[in-house]
Formats: C-alpha cells, structure tokens, sequence
C-alpha cells in the first residue's frame, strides 16, 4: 500500500505529466469519504426534498449562480412558497419575482429570465422540463451548468459534467486540466475522467471548495486529497 500510495504522490508532483485514472480515482474514493460529513450544496439539498423535480431544480439552479448557498435556499423557498410550477411562476409578474428571490445575485435579469423560461416550458414544451441538452440551453437564462446539473439530478443521466466555479478552480488547482473558462474544463474533465465520476464530480468538489479547497486561503493543512495535488496556482 505504502509503495502504491508513494507512485502516485510522485506522479502528482510531476507537472508535466496528466494524473493517471489510478490518481483521480483515490482522490474522488477520498473525497467521497470526506464530503459525506459536510453540509450538501443548496442545489442538491433542493433536489432532495423536492424529490428531484426538474422544475424546482432548474429554478434553483438558476438562483444560484454567483450566489451564496444560504441565499439560495431562502430564496428558493419563498419563490416555491408561492410558485412550484412552470404554470405559477409564469403568472407572476416581474416585480412579484423579484420581491421573492431579493436579494440573490442580479435578481432583476434572473427574474425576467424565469418568467421567461416557465412561459416556454408552459408553451412549448407542454409544462414539463425538457430532458434534452439543446432544449434545455434555449431556454432564457440557462446555460450549460444550469443545464448539466437539471439532466443530472432530476433525469439520472450519467453522460453529463457539471462545472461550476468550484470544480473549474479545483480541477485546474489539483493538475487535472488546464483551462480558462468552466466551459473548457467541462470539455477536458470527459476526456480525464472516468465516466463513473461524471455525475458525482460536482457535488464533490462543490462541497469541497465551499469548505477547504477555499479560492483564497484554502485549508490545505485540513484537505484529505493534500498528498495528490499540485497546487497550480498557489503562491503559499
């Protein structure tokens, strides 16, 4: 086991060369252990309790981008207090919207993009969420993260990534890819990572970089997949 565990700490501290399949998956094995002690991400919390509706989904999705967890949970569940549909929402007017999901970030065109989607999904798509990549994108206000985590949780798929921030910053910190944007390392973590980790990796390294892999600050001392990173981009 020591002789194994030494193989992969010196591979990982070769930055030239990409983690093998044996390095990613200790480090999702740890990760897997270690998150299960800490709070799931709001989107995920969501899901369960609204037993993977899409809809509730998608719209907390779409709150949550750029927003704190404990924001989007309490916008959430004022919004769903009052709207659980795509057919209740889009009775709402701009301003009602606003007054219930204030104050997640740019609550005004999040707003106006949710009253847009639920007109569309009443109209075009029969009041159900689609489950299709390129219908779900053409909905106003929905991008590829939003998109990948609704397939995800609410329709199981097991072909998708979501990439947020955090698993943008941790991918590229731990040496996995080098990318500039989520929508790369969203390209580059399917051809790195094993397809038995594409539904989980979101929740895994959200959880972790809302906790210990921090943007500034992270608790390296606290981190259980410490001994297979490369730290890219840390000056300390």
């Amino acid at each position: 086991m020591k002789k194994k565990l030494a193989h992969i700490v010196a591979e990982t501290s070769t930055t030239k060369r990409k983690p093998s399949s044996r390095t990613i998956h200790a480090v999702m094995r740890a990760l897997a252990r270690a998150v299960g002690d800490l709070a799931a991400p709001a989107v995920e919390k969501i899901s369960q309790e609204s037993r993977d509706d899409p809809f509730e989904v998608l719209v907390a999705t779409m709150l949550s981008a750029q927003t704190r967890d404990a924001v989007t949970a309490t916008a959430s569940e004022r919004l769903f207090r009052i709207a659980r549909t795509p057919e209740s929402l889009a009775k709402l007017t701009e301003k009602e919207i606003v007054r219930l999901i204030y104050p997640v970030s740019f609550y005004r065109a999040k707003a106006r993009h949710l009253k847009a989607t639920s007109r569309e999904i009443v109209e075009r798509h029969g009041g159900r969420v689609p489950r299709d990549m390129a219908e779900l994108l053409a909905l106003p206000g929905v991008g590829r993260k939003t998109a990948n985590l609704v397939l995800i949780l609410s329709f199981k798929s097991r072909r998708n990534i979501c990439v947020d921030t955090h698993v943008h910053r941790i991918a590229n910190r731990l040496g996995w890819v080098t990318t500039r944007t989520p929508a790369e390392t969203e390209e580059a973590l399917y051809r790195t990572i094993a397809k038995r980790w594409w539904p989980v990796i979101n929740r895994y390294l959200v959880a972790w970089g809302q906790n210990v892999c921090r943007p500034v600050y992270p608790r390296c001392d606290r981190c259980v997949v410490r001994a297979y990173c490369r730290r890219v981009g840390l000056k300390r």
